[in-house]
């Protein structure tokens, strides 16, 4: 049995191979992915680190954390005897949100979110719309000192304020005599002005990077243009810069809400200079670091610690959506 092949032929009589058959029933099949969600997959593998890392990291703590909130343990006798443990449920939930220990602390934190949030994010505007207003080589150099201080730890950073601090070795009390000034940074009424502008040094940086990268991205010709029309740097400052930025300047607020609420390094070592102004229960992280290593109690901490964040998730909640309104 002889088989015959079709062969397409032009209007001119040439032969250009055979023509394509139909896809039968026995015919190889196509690829199970595209080209196209090849390269998707590839590209999304490079995320794979970090959300190794945040799951391991990040999650995996929260669900840990939220396990051990539903038991209690209780030893017996003095506290020598074998510890007990039971399940509580809730019951560690509902005793963080009725102590008044923590939510004394979550207010007082709070409002010193409420001042040093929009300073800082004001000061880092600023920063940035000087930064970016002169040429790109200064720029470039100022924008690596106002870095520095971000890149220190903040362990470090807070060691070398206590330093500047001190009414003993300092060098700042010196210069505040000489004018008359008579200044005790670990006092109590001075206590979080010395905190705020600790975290304000560091900071600024950060913020400033991020909106002065969101200001490299607007187009020069719009301030052409607005030069043109006779418009001043200060007026393209706020009629054309400052609505371009708005989106990073709402990224750096939440950030500075999250770690405000959460502060803990540096009112720890400076309670160590000043303890009968900085308390065991100051910040709710100093609250919830009681709990855990000095009463011993990690089921309530764990408690308090899922409310923390509960209550820093509901805050940058409300606060995205008010700026979101406000864009709008």
């Amino acid at each position: 049995m002889s088989s015959t092949t079709q062969v397409r032929e032009s209007p001119g009589g040439h032969n250009h191979g055979p023509a394509r058959q139909p896809r039968t029933k026995g015919s190889p099949a196509s690829p199970l992915l595209s080209w196209r969600s090849i390269q998707r997959i590839k590209g999304a593998s490079f995320t794979w680190p970090f959300m190794i890392g945040f799951a391991v990291f990040t999650l995996l703590p929260v669900v840990v954390g939220l396990a051990q909130s539903l038991y209690t343990s209780k030893t017996t006798g003095l506290g020598f005897g074998a510890a007990t443990v039971s399940f509580s449920g809730f019951d560690n939930f509902a005793r963080g949100l009725s102590d008044p220990v923590f939510w004394d602390s979550m207010l007082r934190v709070s409002i010193y979110a409420v001042v040093i949030v929009p300073v800082t994010q004001v000061v880092s505007l600023l920063l940035a719309l000087l930064i970016d207003a002169v040429q790109r080589r200064v720029a470039n150099k100022f924008r690596l000192i106002l870095l520095v201080p971000y890149m220190i730890p903040g362990i470090v950073a807070t060691m070398i304020w206590i330093y500047l601090y001190s009414p003993v070795v300092g060098p700042l009390t010196p210069i505040l005599n000489f004018f008359g000034l008579d200044v005790n940074f670990f006092s109590g009424s001075m206590i979080w002005v010395s905190i705020g502008n600790l975290a304000l040094w560091g900071a600024i940086g950060f913020n400033m990077l991020i909106l002065y990268g969101a200001l490299q991205a607007v187009p020069r010709e719009i301030f052409d243009a607005a030069r043109v029309d006779g418009a001043s740097e200060f007026r393209i400052a706020m009629s054309i810069k400052v609505p371009y930025v708005q989106t990073s300047l709402v990224l750096t607020g939440l950030l500075s809400i999250i770690g405000t609420l959460q502060i803990f390094a540096e009112p720890t070592l400076f309670r160590s200079i000043s303890p009968e102004t900085i308390t065991k229960d100051f910040t709710p992280s100093m609250v919830i670091f009681n709990q855990a290593f000095q009463v011993g109690n990690l089921n309530y901490a764990a408690a308090q610690s899922i409310i923390l964040a509960a209550v820093v998730g509901v805050a940058s909640v409300i606060i995205y959506r008010l700026t979101k309104k406000v864009d709008s």
